[in-house]
């Protein structure tokens, strides 16, 4: 009986963790819309609300009366007008855009902090535009003065990211089926 408990403990385990894997979500104009979990896109798929683009190899997803491919990326059947999704402007998103490395000696093994190219006190405000990433030692250097007045330069133009850089590059390990429709493909 134990035994008959704990093989049925793990088939749900293993079914639990099929539902929990990413699934990327595409409008009807395939257009990159999110990531969701398989027991989303599943549902989707069963209200017949999307089709699969992708699957999962040859994992099954089963039910008493049916059986479904596990997706990989799945697509609305009509187009959702999505209002433009906003990155948040906060030091961990700056931080990540920059991808911990110092915009300006370009470490990445000193810490971090956040750095108004124009400084506050100059007029300088927080947006994307005039914030960057920068190591503890050279925002010191820097300071209150603008980057040109202690001859540093920045190694790129800090910009407003939008949802699908984020997706692109923020999202751990992607999987390769996802690449063509994130404008991935070598």
């Amino acid at each position: 009986m134990a035994k008959e408990n704990a093989v049925e403990q793990r088939e749900d385990d293993e079914a639990m963790l099929l539902l929990d894997k990413r699934v990327l979500l595409l409008n009807q104009n395939y257009e990159p819309m999110t990531i969701c979990s398989a027991k989303k896109a599943i549902i989707l798929l069963y209200l017949g609300k999307a089709q699969i683009v992708e699957r999962c190899d040859s994992q099954m997803v089963r039910s008493i009366r049916m059986q479904i491919p596990l997706p990989s990326v799945v697509r609305l059947d009509r187009y959702i007008l999505v209002p433009r999704k906003r990155i948040m402007l906060s030091r961990k998103n700056i931080v990540k855009r920059d991808r911990y490395r110092c915009q300006y000696c370009g470490t990445r093994s000193k810490p971090i902090t956040v750095d108004h190219i124009i400084p506050r006190e100059r007029g300088g405000k927080d947006v994307w535009e005039n914030l960057v990433a920068a190591c503890v030692d050279c925002n010191t250097k820097k300071g209150n003065r603008l980057p040109e007045e202690v001859n540093m330069t920045l190694l790129s133009k800090p910009r407003k990211p939008n949802h699908l850089y984020f997706i692109q590059n923020f999202f751990g390990d992607l999987d390769e089926r996802w690449k063509p429709y994130l404008f991935l493909v070598d």
